[in-house]
């Protein structure tokens, strides 16, 4: 094309040529020459296509919609009477560009996508007679008691019914009885009160968005629901050409917890992959040309398989978001929405993270449709009220003594995550206590994978009973024999801070966590006082001091710069 029509293609800031990779998920290279610029298209054949005749429908329209703007602009500068029989230059006014138009080819290219695609059966749930039979009162009151459960439909307009909780494993799954024996085996007593209450909402094949702490089951919320969508789907596996189900997770360790979980209540000889960074390549693209029914992965290592035509995820019916806000944290929502687009739209979706910011609220509203959303208590971030929350206010030269003091006093039954912020910290505070004959591992990301899963290992098996980590190990790290949290170094906000306190007082069991704040974290003084005042935590006074001068040393420097503003003397206006 035409050099003079390299804007037009790349729109300001790169919008017009970023919508068009989207819309096509194609690369566009644009090489400018002396009179004429080369476009290069990057994809497959059908988007390489498509994109082209994006790009020339761009240029034409641009074209048109210049000529008829310079028509109009001489008519409207020539005076009246004046002849036109003369050769001038006249051109025609160009129109708008007709971005519904081209919306909607946009919109029947979509659907023309997914016409091959099989059909998709997506309500599995029968309800209990113990379940139908609960009463309205019976319902709120079951709801209150299980740590304030609440629902809400998002739904537009006329409201759905929210389903009563199963308040027991029977109730959800007693007509598969080899899901239901696999449960009881593994010795739980009754479903977590977020399982409660997800089950018949999920099982009906309504999209889900689940707002609750680490360590309250939200793994098996959504992992056994999976399991009956794969195995009742009209067309059999064999046929499907591709896995049925996806889980989005935001870390490596996570991702083999779930992959863990997923093999540990396995069902109908269902298939599972993990596909993660930092592990073998060819060896989890061969695990996935062999054949699965469940894909675990990372963002970015799963992209990677997506954009080199290794894995096909048109077959994808069931997708789980984990740990969502975690993985917006992170940088993952590029990522994200590239792997959605080769998703099928009519699949069911199943949401969850800790927290309810707004990028979050977007993410749910573009991925989800009609959800139901159940939150454990409030959608504020709380902290968990099984574990006594301990704060010391101490100087960066205390730090040592203070935590060498706990350890010496540790009891033979005590095993404790010592969380810092660095990684040459967590290196410093292991040397320090290896040299010391203190057993301990470490966990950051600069370690290798193999390290880090070794780590992981001996702290869960109880070889060591000390893991020095960074935030790496705060969200839904699984081990249930945690008695204490010490947080060495106060994390970047308090949302981690919480997450971290988590990982104690899991599965009925309390804990206690111990907080080491010094001066360089006055800024979250005040955020902390509420998070142990709404968990009915004694708040130090010295904490409640540093909150007050920090306070009081904001408005100081307000007030100096208003002064400054006005050169320290009262302005006159005229």
């Amino acid at each position: 094309m035409r050099n003079s029509m390299i804007g037009v293609v790349i729109g300001r800031s790169g919008a017009k040529i970023n919508d068009l990779q989207r819309s096509t998920n194609t690369k566009i290279q644009i090489i400018k020459g002396d009179s004429e610029a080369e476009v290069k298209i990057y994809g497959s054949k059908d988007m390489k296509e498509k994109a082209k005749a994006a790009i020339e429908t761009l240029i034409k329209k641009h074209e048109s919609y210049q000529s008829k703007s310079d028509v109009d602009n001489v008519a409207s500068q020539t005076p009246v009477g004046r002849d036109f029989s003369r050769n001038e230059n006249v051109r025609e006014h160009k129109p708008s560009i007709d971005w519904d138009r081209i919306k909607a080819k946009v919109v029947e290219w979509e659907k023309t996508k997914w016409t091959e695609l099989p059909p998709i059966k997506k309500n599995f749930y029968i309800e209990s007679k113990a379940t139908r039979s609960m009463s309205e009162i019976q319902v709120d009151n079951w709801r209150k008691e299980n740590f304030n459960i609440m629902c809400q439909d998002l739904k537009d307009g006329e409201k759905r019914r929210i389903p009563n909780p199963t308040c027991r494993f029977e109730d959800a799954f007693r007509h598969y009885s080899g899901l239901l024996e696999s449960i009881t085996s593994s010795g739980f007593r009754s479903p977590t009160p977020i399982q409660c209450q997800a089950w018949p909402i999920i099982l009906q094949g309504i999209d889900l968005i689940g707002i609750s702490q680490t360590g309250t089951g939200k793994t098996l919320s959504y992992l056994i629901p999976g399991f009956i969508h794969l195995d009742s789907q009209p067309i059999p596996r064999a046929q499907r050409n591709g896995p049925g189900m996806l889980v989005l997770i935001p870390t490596r360790e996570l991702a083999l917890q779930v992959e863990a979980e997923c093999s540990k209540y396995s069902y109908k000889d269902l298939k599972s992959v993990c596909i993660y960074g930092g592990k073998d390549r060819d060896r989890q693209i061969q695990d996935v040309k062999k054949g699965v029914d469940i894909i675990i992965a990372t963002p970015g290592r799963l992209h990677d398989l997506q954009m080199n035509n290794l894995v096909n995820l048109r077959s994808i019916t069931y997708l789980v978001l984990d740990e969502a806000d975690k993985m917006l944290d992170l940088g993952f929502e590029p990522q994200i929405m590239k792997i959605l687009l080769d998703v099928r739209p009519d699949r069911q979706t199943v949401m969850f993270s800790a927290t309810w910011p707004d990028t979050i609220h977007r993410l749910a509203h573009s991925y989800l449709k009609d959800p139901m959303m159940v939150y454990v208590g409030t959608l504020d971030l709380v902290a968990v009220h099984t574990v006594k929350q301990n704060v010391i206010v101490t100087t960066e030269r205390e730090k040592r003594a203070l935590i060498q003091e706990f350890l010496d006093n540790m009891s033979p039954d005590d095993k404790v995550i010592v969380f810092v912020n660095r990684k040459l910290v967590a290196d410093d505070l292991s040397s320090d206590f290896g040299i010391q004959g203190i057993p301990v591992q470490s966990l950051h990301g600069d370690r290798e994978q193999e390290d880090r899963e070794q780590a992981l290992e001996d702290f869960r098996s109880g070889r060591v009973k000390i893991l020095i980590a960074t935030d790496l190990a705060s969200r839904g790290l699984d081990v249930n024999d945690v008695t204490h949290i010490y947080n060495y170094e106060f994390p970047r906000n308090v949302e981690e801070y919480v997450h971290r306190v988590g990982r104690t007082g899991r599965a009925g069991r309390t804990g206690t966590s111990i907080t080491l704040i010094t001066e360089d974290n006055v800024k979250i003084a005040s955020e902390l006082i509420e998070i142990l005042k709404e968990a009915n935590q004694s708040v130090p006074e010295d904490l409640v001091k540093m909150a007050k001068q920090y306070k009081l040393h904001q408005r100081r420097k307000e007030a100096e710069k208003t002064s400054r503003n006005f050169g320290g003397k009262s302005k006159h206006f005229y």
